[in-house]
Order: C-alpha cells, then sequence, then structure tokens
C-alpha cells in the first residue's frame, strides 16, 4: 500500500500562487508515476499534471504555462507550484500515484489516491 498525504492548500486571490506537497509512504517502494488532479463543485475530476520517474510532465490545458510539477525521489514528494491562479482554479486538489503507464493525466492509471487539499481563488 502507498499513502498520499497533501499539504498546502488554503485561499489566496487571483494572480496569487501557491505551493502544495504531496508526501508518498507505504511498503511497496516509490510508485513511478504520480500526478495532480482536481474536482471543482459539480465538475468531473480534471487531470491537472502528471510527472514520471525520470522527470517528464505533462499539464492540462487549462494550466500549461503558470503550474509547475516536480517531484524529489529520495523524499517521495511530489510538488504542485501554482502561480498566476484564477478563480477557475478553485477545486478540492488531489495526489494520485500509480505503477502502471496509461497516460500522465489518465486517472485509471493511478491506484492510490490523497485526501485532498481545498484550493479557493478569489
Amino acid at each position: 500500500q502507498v499513502q498520499l498525504v497533501e499539504s498546502g492548500g488554503g485561499s489566496v486571490q487571483a494572480g496569487g500562487s501557491l505551493r502544495l506537497s504531496c508526501d508518498a509512504s507505504g511498503n511497496i517502494g516509490t510508485p513511478d508515476y504520480m500526478a495532480w488532479f482536481r474536482q471543482a463543485p459539480g465538475k468531473e475530476h480534471e487531470g491537472v499534471a502528471g510527472i514520471t520517474p525520470d522527470g517528464t510532465t505533462n499539464y492540462g490545458d487549462s494550466v500549461k504555462g503558470r503550474f509547475t510539477i516536480s517531484r524529489v525521489n529520495d523524499k517521495n514528494t511530489v510538488y504542485l507550484q501554482m502561480n498566476k491562479l484564477t478563480p477557475e482554479d478553485t477545486a478540492m486538489y488531489y495526489c494520485a500515484a500509480g505503477f502502471r503507464f496509461l497516460g500522465l493525466l489518465n486517472k485509471d492509471a493511478y491506484t492510490f489516491w490523497g485526501q485532498g487539499t481545498q484550493v479557493t481563488v478569489s
């Protein structure tokens, strides 16, 4: 099993920045693929950003150029730096992890999910 704990969410004004962190722990090693998804009220899960073990990344169209995903493998941690936030970025953000590749923004690729951290942009 892998446990994922997100942190760093909060409230921010439009144009501001936040940095989310996701710490992975467990007894089956560091997941190969990690990603961030988000879900706003009344909307489906949206792939925000994903990262491979060697640092290859992919981003959802709505966040390209504003968000950056990174990972520190020896700390089992993945980050999401979010800049130029807009009210449309308001959502619950979830960290996801998995060991198979079906596309970095394909939620079906991820077995393990965190509880989420709320981001509110006003």
